[in-house]
């Protein structure tokens, strides 16, 4: 079956892919990073992009918001050949010790939404970071001194979540953020035989009160995150 969503060919995508869920960060990873980026897909506004970085093939693919959308996308790279997905998004700081622009390189998601489940027929399932792509990203950030967190974080399908504080019952478990696709892209890159990982910017620390990053601070934050996640994908060729 030809992807429906991700109108491309097998070879237009590289066979690591950035996932953001921003279309205009996909252009914009496109025309800051890489060397020679063409189009390759904009089916829905999802916009794609290949390039070079640093002399290697990469690609960039939007997935838009939440785990259904992110699956159809990684459900289609992988028919089109790709090996190493890598999620570059942002994410709601639940760690008293969270900074606002700090990075997050996440080893395993708690699916807190109805894709994973739907994947996994309801069997329970803890869907985790391929084991070389946490081990590439953390001490490509440890190598640029970037202050990181490494750990598990929680992938939900509410933006708006009505629970009270859930930093509480999060915190005490040891999750470190919240965020809304990763948990779908490592369950089915596990599924597929795939490598996928995740790179996340704290945007907002969540606690009694909700602070947000500005938007000089946090495009800061995501050009330091870019360059890591990229050569976090060079380590991986």
């Amino acid at each position: 079956m030809s992807p429906v969503h991700v109108r491309a060919e097998p070879g237009d995508f590289a066979e690591s892919v950035l996932l953001p869920g921003d279309p205009r960060r996909a252009r914009y990873i496109a025309e800051n990073f890489f060397e020679d980026a063409r189009l390759v897909n904009e089916e829905r506004g999802m916009l794609g992009y290949t390039g070079t970085y640093k002399g290697d093939p990469v690609s960039v693919q939007t997935t838009g918001m939440g785990c259904p959308s992110a699956s159809i996308v990684v459900e289609e790279l992988l028919q089109l050949g790709v090996k190493n997905l890598l999620r570059v998004g942002t994410c709601g700081g639940y760690n008293p010790q969270m900074r606002l622009g700090d990075l997050v390189v996440v080893t395993a998601s708690t699916p807190l939404d109805g894709t994973v489940q739907k994947l996994t027929r309801g069997f329970p399932y803890a869907p985790a970071a391929h084991f070389d792509v946490v081990h590439a990203a953390h001490h490509a950030a440890e190598n640029a001194g970037r202050r990181v967190f490494t750990g598990p974080i929680v992938s939900t399908d509410l933006f708006y979540d009505p629970v009270e504080e859930p930093q509480k019952m999060w915190g005490r478990l040891g999750v470190l953020a919240v965020e809304m696709e990763a948990a779908a892209i490592f369950t089915l890159a596990a599924m597929r035989g795939a490598r996928a990982g995740c790179l996340l910017t704290v945007s907002d620390t969540i606690g009694v009160e909700i602070t947000r990053i500005s938007d000089e601070e946090l495009k800061n934050a995501v050009d330091n995150m870019m360059a890591l996640a990229l050569d976090t994908l060079n380590a991986l060729n």
